[in-house]
């Protein structure tokens, strides 16, 4: 039997409705010490605005300030993630870290997601089969033969990240996080026999 394998590819447009924020607790010292205490603070802090929110630290990291050359102290820096479900959430959020945390604030990141994507990859999946079906067809007649049944079908391929990220400046108390598009990809590869 004659067989024909095409992977084809499909994408659908899903809105991202959920945030992950990542910020950094930071205290700059002169002991190491006071370094660590400081970021404890700024890390108590985070978790006070955070409230009810899921905060997860990333990691906690201390190395030697300089000035001039010369060792001046050190900085701490407390990484924490913060699951905040929807974007109106990690707005508000922004908005009291900036105010609560301060100069000891760093935002690091804000990742944007789907939480339930699989209406989306559905329609990707669809898309990628039509796609394959399509380049099939074409590579058939090229052949002088024709479509059978279906022999077999893989899934490969997956969800691209969200909206792309980018620097939020925290001078406002509103930072306006907007939720735009992402793009679900997937990719299928089917075997049909050739009649």
């Amino acid at each position: 039997m004659r067989t024909l394998t095409v992977t084809g590819h499909g994408t659908a447009a899903a809105v991202p409705d959920t945030a992950l924020i990542r910020v950094s607790a930071v205290h700059r010292a002169r002991h190491l010490v006071d370094a660590l205490a400081g970021a404890e603070s700024a890390r108590g802090e985070v978790v006070a605005a955070a409230g009810d929110l899921v905060v997860s630290t990333v990691n906690l990291s201390v190395w030697p300030t300089h000035e001039q050359g010369q060792q001046a102290g050190f900085e701490a820096r407390h990484t924490l993630t913060i699951a905040t479900g929807d974007l109106a959430t990690a707005n508000d959020l922004l908005s009291r870290l900036a105010q609560g945390v301060g100069v000891y604030l760093q935002v690091e990141g804000i990742d944007l997601s789907v939480r339930d994507p699989s209406a989306a990859i559905a329609k990707a999946r669809e898309a990628a089969f039509a796609d394959a079906r399509s380049s099939a067809e074409h590579l058939a007649a090229l052949t002088g033969a024709t479509l059978g049944q279906v022999e077999a079908v893989a899934e490969g391929g997956g969800s691209a990240p969200g909206a792309p990220g980018g620097v939020v400046a925290l001078s406002k108390a509103d930072v306006g996080l907007q939720a735009g598009e992402t793009s679900i990809s997937a990719a299928l590869t089917v075997t049909w026999s050739l009649a």
